[in-house]
């Protein structure tokens, strides 16, 4: 750990401004940075990877923050998955720009299929490359994937790369989950990229020394959170929520998204076009009633079920009614979402005769071939659970030593 921290230094910046925070009051990596003036990036022009999460304890964007900072100067912002507003749920994102201390930055989209990576035209004329984007702690979530992108492209331009940390909001302690086991897929697929558990249990900042710790880059710097530990959910923190996409409106969403969303490619909806989105999956052809049943038999912690139709309003089954299931998290310390997906998958694939599942797709999202082999054997969702059980508990121990936090 000595060795790879002398090569990502890993800065925790002293408030020197204002009052202390509440002891309960987290600090986010810009709120530290902020504090302690900019200080790393003065003298450089910076370019900074973040949408409309990217803000300080007061809500204040870190572009504007940025712009107005003495001594540094904002040459361009770029913008994940969903574009800089975090609502778009177009292919192609133009370029744009942006105002910001009354003047206009160039603003680069680097959602472009799955090399989500800023271009070395776009690196030009850069001496700082910062990332400050609030991800949700799911693997195939595409947000720390174009973090690890642009610390490549960094890399190979020579510029320093700073990763302002966030809390991740479900929680750092528990680890859940099948790991990547496609060659094919890790490091070239955005919704695959890590080979980590579907719910990984760290922060931006730990899963960039994760990724630097075969990258080697001696330029990484991760600007640490203060007053944040592991078990924290994020309304604990005090830090303002902002929807990070456009199906991710709140933390309950976010609770169920690391289980639920590996049905995304079947024909079910998930929810999208719905209140709850990952609380609810639905189809006009669904018996919704036996589905309940096997769901109640499974005898889950932490999650209730019920019938209720609803009518999307976008993506599958649009304005159409939907027998479906409402999954509602009871206890978020007990539930666990690879469990409710095991448990769903199997009851799915048992008392729905049209449900289909696209493993070609789905693949990607899951993890393991080990899963379908499982799954077409006709295996319980407790024999399915117990194989993503035993890569979750493989992956806590290989995590270990890039964790920043207790």
């Amino acid at each position: 750990m000595t060795r790879l921290l002398a090569a990502a230094a890993v800065l925790a910046l002293a408030a020197c401004a204002g009052a202390p925070p509440r002891p309960s009051r987290v600090m986010s990596g810009l709120d530290v940075l902020e504090a302690g003036g900019f200080a790393p990036l003065k003298g450089k022009r910076v370019g900074v990877i973040t949408n409309r999460t990217g803000v300080d304890a007061q809500g204040r964007s870190i572009v504007d923050l940025l712009a107005a900072a003495p001594g540094v100067t904002l040459a361009a912002v770029y913008s994940s998955e969903h574009g800089f507003s975090a609502t778009s749920e177009k292919e192609i994102i133009p370029a744009d720009r942006v105002m910001a201390a009354g003047r206009e930055i160039p603003l680069y989209s680097l959602f472009v299929g799955n090399a989500q990576r800023p271009t070395p035209a776009q690196l030009a004329g850069i001496d700082a490359l910062v990332f400050d984007i609030q991800d949700v702690g799911a693997r195939f979530y595409t947000y720390l994937a174009t973090m690890a992108m642009a610390m490549e492209s960094a890399k190979d331009a020579g510029i320093p790369f700073f990763v302002l940390d966030r809390p991740n909001p479900i929680g750092g302690a528990v680890v859940e989950g099948p790991r990547v086991d496609q060659p094919d897929e890790v490091g070239k697929d955005a919704v695959a990229y890590f080979d980590v558990s579907t719910r990984h249990g760290l922060t931006a900042g730990e899963m960039a020394l994760l990724r630097n710790s075969t990258l080697g880059s001696s330029k990484l710097t991760v600007v640490k959170m203060r007053n944040w530990k592991r078990p924290m959910w994020f309304d604990q923190t005090g830090l303002p929520w902002v929807p990070p996409s456009p199906n991710m409106p709140d933390l309950a969403a976010a609770t169920l998204y690391p289980g639920v969303a590996n049905l995304e490619f079947t024909n079910l909806s998930v929810g999208r076009g719905t209140e709850t989105p990952f609380g609810w999956i639905g189809a006009p052809w669904l018996d919704a009633e036996a589905l309940k049943k096997r769901m109640d038999e499974a005898l889950l912690d932490g999650v209730a079920f019920s019938v209720e139709a609803r009518a999307p309003s976008k993506d599958k089954y649009a304005g159409q009614s939907c027998p479906g299931l409402r999954i509602v998290v009871t206890d978020r310390e007990a539930a666990n979402p690879l469990r409710v997906f095991a448990a769903l998958a199997a009851a799915l694939r048992d008392t729905q005769p049209g449900f289909k599942l696209d493993w070609n797709r789905s693949r990607r999202l899951i993890g393991r071939e080990r899963f379908f082999e499982l799954y077409s054997a006709g295996a319980t969702g407790a024999e399915i659970a117990r194989l993503f059980e035993a890569d979750a508990a493989e992956f806590e121990k290989r995590r270990a030593p890039f964790l920043l936090y207790r």
